[in-house]
């Protein structure tokens, strides 16, 4: 079990999970030194998701399947000042928690720094340009491992019932809450999506989306395009 920390700030991290074996337990053991509770939110997985959660640390729940169903379960059990949204496929690096708890005041939310965890050189251009959309537009996405004080999640409204960009969509209710913040901590995620899929493929359909979905594209349909990736 994991110890709770003795900081005015708690903070709680829940990872939505799917059939996520190989990879749960190095996300959970990669936060679980400086989270106060770490909640693993599992859609119903067929594989050993739930046992290798469990025996990393976190508390393990079962939630509706769906990404932004499942993170609303957990926020609902979370016990944290913070709320730090997890990808069962990402780690976050030494330091994110005192990263996390050093800012200041005014910040309601924010995300770390992308980064992906294979060497090879095109990736660095995704990088790239996560960084810019950060710095231009304010605009993380769920693989950065989005956080959110506990009250301006609470008075957005957390997140919507919807099948995909349920992170856009809580950035952009919470930017009207109050700034946002980009600690040099980072969220070291895996770039299977891009090996899988593609990278051009997987880089251009990722964009495609955003953008459809920004001009009311219907969510639904634009789940069924995403699901096309692999």
């Amino acid at each position: 079990m994991l110890t709770a920390m003795a900081d005015q700030q708690p903070i709680t991290v829940v990872i939505p999970t799917l059939n996520e074996a190989p990879c749960i337990r190095a996300a959970v053991e990669s936060v679980a030194g400086g989270a106060s509770e770490v909640i693993v939110v599992d859609g119903g997985s067929a594989d050993a998701t739930v046992p290798e959660a469990t025996s990393a640390g976190a508390r393990v729940i079962a939630g509706p399947r769906g990404r932004a169903s499942q993170m609303q379960a957990g926020a609902r059990e979370a016990v944290g000042d913070w709320l730090v949204f997890l990808h069962a496929d990402t780690r976050l690096e030494a330091g994110w928690c005192d990263a996390l708890r050093a800012l200041d005041a005014r910040f309601v939310a924010g995300a770390f720094r992308f980064r992906l965890d294979s060497p090879r050189g095109r990736y660095r251009l995704v990088e790239g340009a996560v960084r810019l959309r950060c710095s231009a537009l304010g605009l993380p996405y769920g693989d950065q491992a989005i956080f959110v004080r506990r009250e301006a999640f609470v008075a957005c409204g957390g997140f919507g019932d919807v099948p995909i960009l349920e992170d856009v969509d809580l950035v952009r209710r919470l930017r009207r809450c109050g700034p946002l913040a980009f600690p040099a901590a980072h969220a070291m995620t895996s770039a299977r999506r891009w090996e899988e899929g593609g990278f051009l493929r997987t880089t251009l359909l990722n964009w495609l989306v955003v953008v459809l979905g920004s001009a009311g594209f219907p969510r639904r349909r634009l789940a069924r395009l995403y699901a096309i990736r692999g």
